[in-house]
């Protein structure tokens, strides 16, 4: 009798690594997403194909966090604010914009992977929640 061993997929913990040795060689990480996959919030009006690339780039982005499930942090588009959401299955590379070194996945990969339905409970609403309180700007001396 043999049991079958199933693993974690490999590309959060990929894309992980690839963001940090990006950054460490100052140089631009690039997300490539497929922004058909469900559940993907990221501005439509810069899809083409099917597929948008985003800025990583730490100085463009803010409250970036990237976990086994999702990529999620919020950036300007046009000047206005937006909260990004990209699960990992629709992430399909990661790369330098300066000389396209990274790496891309392939799409197949969770293919038998059951997408997990989400459910906010009140901590991860209030996490995903902005804070209301109105942005500040003070001009020091």
């Amino acid at each position: 009798m043999s049991e079958q061993i199933t693993f974690s997929p490999t590309r959060p913990y990929l894309a992980r690594a690839i963001y940090e040795w990006i950054c460490d060689n100052q140089l631009t990480p690039y997300l490539l997403v497929d922004a058909t996959q469900p559940n993907t919030e990221v501005p439509q009006q810069f899809v083409k194909d099917g597929q948008i690339v985003l800025n990583l780039a730490p100085h463009a982005i803010h409250q970036l966090h990237m976990s086994n499930d999702a990529i999620t942090f919020s950036a300007r588009f046009g000047g206005v604010a937006k909260e990004i959401y990209v699960p990992i299955r629709a992430v399909l590379g990661i790369y330098a914009r300066e000389n396209g070194q990274g790496l891309f996945f392939d799409p197949s990969e969770y293919e038998d992977i059951q997408e997990q339905p989400i459910t906010q409970t009140d901590e991860t609403k209030q996490e995903a929640e902005p804070s209301k309180k109105k942005p500040s700007l003070r001009i020091l001396d």
